[in-house]
């Protein structure tokens, strides 16, 4: 029996108001933070079915960023899910979607997940009830204890194991993953990094700047599925060159990125606004 001490000017029941606030996400779990998804489409009329269909019913928003596709992308995500917010991508590259999807989310817990179904939607609750369990920063990984992926060639598996021990050696960290887009943080995390890529290699990006920031990052096992419809942009030699270029920088530019922060002259992100409908 739960029990309380209601304050003597009090006109309305606290485990009512609570209730209220609070969103159920499981039969044994409770948040009250609002959660935004992010997709990044484009020419995923196809796919989004399938995603959709994966996504659990209590998050807050799905805003989808499209990057001016040429087929029913966008009146087939307002058919699945009649609120979605719209963002047309005014750039180019997987990093600038991002980015542009990210400042238009209005929750406090941001998801990214992608639009090719080889995301599983059902995940997104162990990457919240990391977060609102202390970590910063929730990490999907595809090599992490319960995690898998049929998507993945031998010469990506290869070259994100080597750029992952890169990043681990020179940044002190302790991924089992490197390359991989699945991932949630808290909205605030955004104010401590600079998201300033336009391509694929934003994640890795994102990952070597939330060790650098000091926050907390904990790994989900996530299982990566085949794209469903359609082909990747993905180029396993030209992105691993712009993924290793990334690595780097960031281990050239250590020094001269936290002076500006001091100088308060960096900036959270670096991408359009993008237009919203």
């Amino acid at each position: 029996m739960t029990s309380f001490v209601r304050p003597a000017d009090a006109g309305q029941d606290p485990l009512e108001e609570i209730s209220r606030n609070y969103r159920p996400i499981s039969t044994h779990l409770a948040i009250t933070p609002p959660v935004s998804v992010v997709i990044p489409a484009m020419n995923e009329a196809e796919n989004l079915p399938y995603v959709f269909k994966t996504l659990p019913d209590w998050i807050h928003e799905v805003v989808l960023v499209d990057g001016n596709s040429t087929d029913d992308t966008v009146a087939v995500a307002r058919e699945l899910w009649p609120d979605v917010k719209v963002v047309r991508q005014l750039g180019k590259g997987k990093g600038d979607a991002l980015i542009t999807g990210f400042a238009a989310c209005t929750g406090d817990i941001i998801v990214m997940v992608d639009a090719d179904g080889s995301a599983d939607g059902s995940e997104i609750v162990s990457y919240v009830s990391a977060l609102v369990s202390g970590a910063d920063f929730a990490k999907g990984s595809r090599f992490a204890n319960g995690g898998g992926t049929d998507d993945m060639t031998p010469i990506r598996k290869l070259g994100n194991h080597v750029l992952c021990s890169v990043v681990n050696t020179k940044f002190g960290a302790r991924y089992t993953d490197l390359c991989y887009g699945y991932n949630a943080f808290w909205r605030h995390c955004l104010d401590k990094i600079e998201l300033d890529c336009t391509g694929f290699e934003v994640e890795t990006l994102m990952n070597i700047r939330v060790v650098k920031a000091g926050l907390k990052v904990q790994e989900i096992p996530s299982h990566e599925y085949l794209r469903i419809h359609g082909t990747s942009n993905l180029r396993a030699v030209r992105d691993g060159i712009r993924v290793l270029k990334v690595i780097l920088s960031e281990r050239s530019s250590r020094g001269r990125r936290g002076a500006r922060r001091k100088n308060g002259r960096g900036l959270p992100l670096r991408a359009g606004q993008g237009e919203v409908s």
